[in-house]
């Protein structure tokens, strides 16, 4: 087999795929490409068991077709050093190798023979089986605002992934890890029944990275009881999905809160980053004393006696208050958000906290994002 590419396209695409690799693979051959070549285009594949992800790319100069395997860190490695070129790939399957040739030398590495040893991807029970579009920016959207908040708690799989749920007028995304939650709708995605899954955590950060962020793009989500199809541009991601109910984030949101706080997103981000360095490093607590058109964000730590304060100028509706919270998750959900201007809306010092954007990133789209507050304590 012949094939000439682009260096840095075909990189590229590696790149991508690599990434479903895992370190320690249960099978040999999964630390490998599956490299399928049929007419004029080439189809690369690579998997953990839990999830596979396939692109497809059009060739020049194409001689022969089959499938081979080759090593994927060696061969992105190799590709990580040329330059823009094309480059001309020679595959001996007598002698089980691949041989790549550049503008001034030609670089040697083992093919291993396709022996069906490679893990077929999941297929979906047609009878179980929901279907719907939706703008690729979108879902990336969706998944960025959320993955964050999912959890790495083993003995509650279901929250270690982006709840993903269909309804007639809208599509909600939602991640928690108990201390924080996001929810985050899109209204302009319409859906005939409704339904829901949950998405892993690594399919999610894969799709959120080689998503296309442009609203003429499309994805096609294909889903049954156990399975997910995503396919979009030039790749077809097929993963696994958590089984188990998600929990009712609703009856955890509260609302009609009473003290209600507007201020800069930057500047209450960089103050409560900087205070947060005098905190305790077991708790990482930071205190907010609020007052009309005034935060002032505090922390210490008494073992070694350090303490910090700053002064923040907000608006600020309601009873004076002093309320805690850990700096590092505070710190995740203000980052989280594109907002010049928040909204932090308080019941009392002991109930979730609602943060939300003063104004919406685009129409389509609503962002709530909730923290549970920490004791204050001693203090």
């Amino acid at each position: 087999m012949r094939f000439v590419v682009s260096s840095t396209e075909i990189l590229s695409r590696l790149q991508a795929v690599s990434k479903v690799i895992s370190q320690k693979n249960t099978l040999p051959i999964l630390d490998n490409f599956l490299f399928d070549i049929k007419g004029d285009e080439l189809t690369i594949t690579s998997s953990d068991l839990e999830t596979t992800l396939i692109t497809k790319q059009e060739l020049e100069n194409v001689d022969g077709e089959g499938r081979i395997y080759i090593e994927a860190k060696r061969l992105t490695d190799i590709l990580k050093e040329f330059p823009e070129q094309p480059l001309t790939f020679e595959i001996d399957e007598e002698k089980m190798q691949a041989d790549i040739l550049s503008e001034n030398g030609k670089f040697s590495i083992p093919a291993i023979p396709d022996d069906g040893d490679f893990p077929e991807p999941a297929e979906l029970e047609e009878e179980k089986t929901s279907s719907f579009q939706l703008k690729s920016l979108s879902l990336q959207k969706g998944i960025q605002k959320t993955l964050f908040a999912t959890s790495d708690d083993e003995l509650r799989p279901v929250m270690n992934g982006v709840f993903i749920e269909l309804k007639e007028d809208e599509m909600i995304f939602v991640a928690s890890d108990s201390h924080k939650l996001v929810r985050y709708k899109r209204l302009e995605v319409k859906s005939e029944k409704e339904a829901s899954f949950i998405l892993p955590k690594k399919p999610a950060d894969l799709m959120k990275n080689i998503l296309p962020k442009k609203d003429e793009e499309m994805v096609t989500v294909t889903f049954d009881e156990k399975n997910a199809i995503f396919e979009f541009s030039n790749y077809k991601l097929i993963c696994r999905l958590v089984e188990g109910d998600y929990p009712n984030y609703a009856s955890v949101i509260p609302f009609d809160n009473p003290n209600k706080l507007s201020v800069d997103r930057t500047d209450f981000y960089n103050t409560i980053k900087r205070v947060a360095v005098f905190s305790n490093e077991a708790s990482r607590l930071v205190k907010f004393e609020l007052k009309a058109n005034q935060i002032t964000v505090s922390a210490q730590d008494i073992d070694f006696s350090i303490s910090a304060y700053e002064r923040i100028t907000c608006q600020y509706e309601g009873e004076d208050m002093d309320i805690g919270f850990k700096s590092s998750f505070f710190q995740d959900i203000l980052y989280n958000l594109n907002a010049d201007d928040i909204i932090v809306e308080m019941a009392d010092p002991a109930k979730a906290t609602i943060i939300i954007p003063l104004t919406k990133e685009d129409e389509y789209e609503d962002t709530l994002m909730l923290i549970m507050p920490m004791r204050i304590g001693d203090y």
